[in-house]
């Protein structure tokens, strides 16, 4: 992924990367995220009092509140315990008070109770603030609240210098609110209406401090309120109605969560631990995916990637669209519709060409930065193709496909004309500007791909992964092609599917390294480097049957595995560092895409041992939370993995990544026109017992399965079965 950083680095990192401004630790920050609207808190449930420059509360790219503090008689509470809810809904932290001077008495420590519950709703932040009284005595208090707005974009935030700013507005005062207000160099207007509930002694542009009185034993409940919009030139605003308050925006949330969860597959385990990765899982999917014009949609991570990204979102469908098919159909239709039309060199743009990011905000309307809509990635389009395909096999949803048709057709045409720059059957990515990105692959920071001396990787480059997924999205393309009744595009698909496999095995394999060679330089050089790309290859199906136990072979020696999950750079290669962004480190996603590919080539024991790797490094994360990343240290007995410092937690495709592993595991697949649910030579990992499936639903038909494990293989009982739904396993 892409951003931008306060100082550009020489290695190890992409050209626009986020680089962290503070050494804190993650547990020092809770981030609360619901829409296109994200807080970063410290563990006090406040906003730029304890030194993190990055805290605030943001909206569509801009950061609205810089600074939220609560005084209780000017003295600040102290920390007794603060915690995210279990779905991610709301941040709770609890607090008492120092010894507070009193007119007739001083109000022992540990004698207030101060509950503060806080979340997102609708674009708006809320405050619910309940105050207790555990002496025998009256009391009164002073509440202040201190606020600032700074309307900082998210990339000056994150470090960008601006040779200019909009205008802050004059803040507007009432009795019991304040607007805070700034129009942009790009017109849009930009305001914060924080409002209060309570008995209001002041209120200007900084501060409102309210008055409380407490008698012995007793409690009261106060409510704050920080709305964020954006109004946009020639506009003309609909009506807004969002929640009134917490205890509404609390109403609202719970909905949703019923809903989704009415949708959704339901796994149970025999291990609660597996069971608590799971349930933070689908906790975290719910937080990340945001509602768009065209679907819902999963951002691809907080805090710093909390924007629509088009790799991100579409591995993320591949890995959950077994247990959340609506959600491929959302991300499908997202991309179908911001698919580039035209060419654009400096947003990396060519007709059929999806979409890399999105951004929203002051700098991204402006092109300060390239990423209002930016399409520099090479791999984005053919899986594209690879989820729609995928999409159809799942759900059988022909009407879905046809509406989606044409977007399709474009985007093979893109891999065809655009995607391979210099004609030779590969697909290949060069800059076509000096703003963007680099190296164009999941691997997009700027030392990523380099020959086995460490030379970079120059000119128009071919990645291995990426002809693996183009080979894979021909033959799916050529399956829709079939449900659309055109046979004759379908069987040409295939044959150049089929010539780009024999062409792609001869040019990228590695006899000396026993794996293929990580990309293709603009010479053809091939770079002989030892990586988990690999793995994407067995997934995709392009890997030669011979040199398969070679591949799965690299993969998991102790080069590649440490313990933990696959390095992303076998250790020993010239660029090998364990705590770099890509060259070394772990990455859930890949490994989970690496296991999957295992699994489809019969490396069921290799698939397990690298399940449970992730699950026993799930069990050392706070919440049972996989981070983007983390360092590709050996494992060391009774230690946790090595922390990558500004790994973005929750990250979409790392927490989808448990998903893709159930479901190779069990060899689970669909075919959608019997309807027909697939098990090739089911297995269960170590740690697992049984696992239990519920809700699964295919076509009209819904069934309950569970699996059990047995000495010598895995038994499936049938538990539900509603409507015309075959189930077949095969051994």
């Amino acid at each position: 992924m892409s951003t931008t950083s306060p100082a550009k680095v020489e290695t190890g990192t992409t050209d626009w990367d986020i680089q962290s401004q503070t050494n804190r630790a993650p547990a020092d920050i809770q981030v609360v995220k619901q829409g296109d609207t994200f807080a970063i808190f410290d563990k006090f449930g406040e906003i730029g009092t304890t030194g993190d420059c990055e805290q605030g509360l943001y909206h569509l790219g801009t950061r609205f509140l810089s600074n939220w503090e609560m005084l209780i008689n000017d003295r600040h509470p102290l920390l007794l315990n603060s915690t995210m809810k279990e779905d991610n809904s709301s941040f709770v932290v609890q607090m008492t008070t120092p010894e507070l001077p009193q007119t007739n008495h001083d109000l022992p420590q540990g004698t207030l109770h101060v509950f503060r519950s806080m979340l997102l709703d609708g674009g708006a932040f809320y405050e619910h603030l309940r105050l207790k009284n555990y002496s025998r005595f009256p009391i009164e208090l002073n509440i202040e609240y201190r606020y600032l707005a700074d309307f900082h974009d998210i990339f000056e935030v994150r470090g960008e210098r601006r040779a200019k700013r909009g205008d802050m507005l004059d803040a507007e005062v009432d009795s019991s609110s304040v607007k805070l207000a700034y129009r942009g160099l790009d017109e849009q207007l930009r305001h914060v209406c924080v409002r209060f509930e309570g008995e209001i002694d002041t209120i200007d542009s900084t501060r409102c401090v309210l008055k409380v009185r407490l008698d012995g034993g007793a409690e009261t409940t106060l409510h704050a309120t920080a709305e964020c919009r954006t109004e946009k030139p020639g506009h003309v605003k609909k009506p807004v109605s969002p929640p009134r308050n917490h205890a509404e925006a609390v109403v609202g949330w719970n909905n949703r969560i019923r809903e989704t969860e009415s949708e959704r597959t339901e796994i149970f385990t025999s291990n609660e631990e597996f069971n608590g990765w799971l349930n933070r899982s689908n906790a975290d999917l719910d937080m990340l995916i945001s509602d768009t014009l065209y679907g819902r949609y999963p951002y691809a991570g907080v805090p710093w990637f909390a924007t629509p990204f088009g790799r991100d979102g579409i591995i993320t469908a591949m890995e959950t669209l077994w247990v959340r098919p609506k959600l491929s159909r959302g991300v499908l239709s997202f991309l179908a519709a911001t698919q580039a039309t035209e060419v654009d060199p400096l947003a990396e743009a060519e007709p059929g060409k999806i979409i890399h990011e999105m951004r929203d905000g002051e700098m991204a309307a402006l092109g300060e930065v390239p990423f209002r809509r930016y399409y520099g990635t090479v791999d984005a389009t053919p899986l594209f193709v690879i989820l729609a395909g995928q999409y159809y096999r799942r759900t059988n949803d022909r009407e879905f496909i046809e509406l989606i048709w044409h977007n399709i057709r474009r985007a093979v045409d893109w891999i065809d004309e655009y995607g391979d720059v210099d004609g030779d059957g590969f697909v290949e990515y060069e800059s076509h500007n000096d703003r963007g990105l680099t190296h164009q692959c999941w691997k997009d920071s700027n030392d990523s791909i380099f020959h086995s001396d460490g030379r970079d990787a120059t000119g128009a480059i071919a990645v291995s992964e990426v002809q693996g997924y183009v080979y894979q999205a021909k033959l799916l393309a050529a399956e829709l092609a079939e449900v659309m009744n055109d046979p004759a595009w379908a069987n040409e698909l295939r044959s150049q599917a089929g010539k780009l496999k024999q062409k792609f095995n001869e040019a990228f394999w590695v006899n000396s390294i026993g794996t293929y060679a990580i990309a293709l330089d603009g010479d053809k050089t091939p770079c002989e480097v030892r990586n988990s790309n690999a793995g994407h290859l067995l997934l995709s199906g392009i890997v030669d049957e011979s040199h398969a136990a070679s591949v799965a072979a690299t993969l998991t020696d102790a080069r590649a595995f440490n313990g933990w999950g696959i390095r992303t750079i076998s250790e020993g290669e010239a660029r090998f560092n364990p705590m770099s962004y890509h060259n070394g480190s772990v990455w859930p996603h890949d490994t989970a895409m690496c296991a999957a590919g295992l699994a489809r080539y019969g490396f069921r024991d290799e698939c397990a041992r690298v399940i449970a790797g992730l699950f026993d490094a799930s069990l050392f994360n706070d919440l049972h939370r996989l981070p983007e990343l983390f360092c590709g240290f050996d494992r060391l007995p009774g230690h946790a993995p090595t922390l990558y410092p500004v790994a973005c937690s929750p990250q979409a495709w790392a927490t989808g990544a448990v998903f893709l592993l159930l479901q190779s595991i069990l060899g689970l697949t669909f075919t959608p026109t019997k309807p027909q649910i697939q098990f090739e030579n089911p297995r269960l990992p170590s740690f697992l017992n049984w696992v239990r499936i519920r809700n699964l639903r295919i076509g009209d038909g819904v069934v309950d399965l569970a699996f059990h494990s047995h000495r010598r293989d895995v038994g499936m009982n049938v538990e539900r079965k509603e409507g015309d739904v075959q189930i077949v396993v095969m051994g």
